[in-house]
């Protein structure tokens, strides 16, 4: 099972240059809501595109409210060559509630 960051340890750790974060959100919701620098890979998308991902670094998957990115980290890692993927706990939700930066609507 994947870990879960908070968002604001996310953010610190993403800040710091520690984790990339990956948004797994499908392109409409990413149009309406995003995190200015974090790269969207949908995880409709992401068998296909597994190899954008990197691999030097832990990642950190984001959807709108924790559970997608959740199944996407817990996939990840139990194929073992992403090195520890996590999870945003609240999704890009929980972000804005803690008044982390991000660009759009208020998601809900």
């Amino acid at each position: 099972m994947a870990v879960d960051y908070s968002p604001k340890e996310a953010h610190a750790k993403w800040v710091a240059g520690e984790v990339v974060i990956i948004d797994v959100r499908e392109q409409l919701e990413h149009d309406t809501t995003r995190i200015d620098g974090v790269p969207l890979i949908p995880m409709s998308e992401l068998l296909e595109r597994i190899d954008e991902l990197p691999t030097d670094t832990e990642l950190v998957m984001l959807c709108r409210s924790g559970g997608r990115s959740a199944r996407v980290a817990d996939h990840l890692n139990a194929q073992g060559e992403h090195g520890e993927v996590a999870n945003l706990e609240g999704g890009i939700i929980g972000w804005a509630a803690e008044g982390l930066p991000y660009e759009g609507e208020t998601p809900s």
